[in-house]
């Protein structure tokens, strides 16, 4: 990223309130409501899904992303594991995940969405030092690209790996991630990838309804569903929570426990940002590589002399 695209002195005041007063973020990380069953999310029941990619399409045309330069018809893209990126907020994943030594029983797989998992106390939010994203009181993270100054910050912090950076826009790079349609919930839509599922594999609605309706499918159904609502408290509790038939770190999902990240990530701004340390770092470090750079100049014509000397 260029340093002017959004100015340098746009980045210098940013650098300096933080320094002073502290993280955006942080303040705004601290002041979310505590109860979130109220908000809305979604309940995906992996066990009905079939793969048909049709929440990919729905995403991309809602948000107006670049078309794919394989069509959404085609099928074998699920062989391989995908992630987000610039250019999808969403993605199916296609997985085997019983084992049986050697052999791979390959005759139900199992199909899972993946998309930002809106946490209730989100790591990108904490994480980033200009309040470039915000958690929204119907539960949705979303992003104001006109605050960000791309320090990328909100890509390490996501336990999640979610969010994804247009590294192919020099001058005007974005994060980019799935934003629960908020601006269309506003407006009493729904989510593009929920309103187009043909299975309903994904029910829009209020959190606490869908826990309701999650426990219920899971003692109506027994033996169906392993024991385990996913998102319920992962991270502090997510707004997409999810059903399966396997065991979830078996079918992409990464373990974690149920604090949030950002306790530890706010912490360790607030040392940083401190009294200008983060500032005085970087140009001590900066300083330390132009030092070492300029003894390796030096010492490389040196020897250069030394060896045009030799030869005479």
């Amino acid at each position: 990223m260029k340093l002017n695209r959004r100015g340098f002195l746009k980045f210098s005041g940013v650098a300096t309130t933080a320094a002073l007063v502290g993280t955006p973020g942080k303040t705004q990380a601290s002041e979310l409501q505590k109860d979130h069953s109220k908000e809305f999310g979604c309940l995906v029941d992996t066990t009905l899904c079939v793969g048909c990619r049709k929440c990919e399409e729905a995403c991309n045309e809602r948000h107006h992303l670049p078309q794919p330069k394989i069509s959404f018809e085609e099928m074998t893209v699920l062989e391989n594991e995908r992630r987000m990126d610039e250019t999808s907020y969403t993605v199916v994943n296609k997985y085997y995940p019983e084992n049986i030594g050697s052999l791979t029983w390959r005759t139900h797989p199992v199909f899972v969405k993946f998309q930002c998992m809106h946490c209730n106390d989100p790591s990108c939010v904490s994480a980033c030092i200009v309040g470039a994203l915000t958690k929204e009181l119907d539960g949705s993270v979303i992003y104001d690209k006109e605050k960000c100054i791309g320090c990328r910050y909100c890509m390490v912090a996501c336990p999640f790996q979610v969010p994804a950076y247009e590294y192919a826009e020099p001058l005007t790079p974005r994060v980019m991630k799935c934003t629960l349609c908020h601006e269309y919930l506003k407006q009493g839509e729904l989510p593009a990838c929920a309103q187009v599922c043909p299975r309903e594999a994904i029910v829009f609605g209020k959190k606490a309804e869908l826990l309701e309706l999650a426990r219920w499918k899971m003692k109506r159904y027994p033996g169906k569903y392993v024991d385990h609502i996913y998102g319920e408290h992962e991270v502090g509790g997510t707004s997409w929570i999810y059903l399966a038939s396997e065991p979830f770190k078996t079918i992409g999902f990464p373990v974690l426990d149920s604090s949030a990240p950002p306790r530890l990530t706010e912490a360790i701004q607030h040392g940083l940002f401190q009294y200008f340390a983060a500032p005085i770092g970087l140009f001590v470090a900066l300083g330390g590589v132009m030092k070492f750079s300029s003894f390796l100049q030096h010492d490389k014509t040196v020897r250069k002399n030394q060896s045009s000397g030799g030869k005479q």
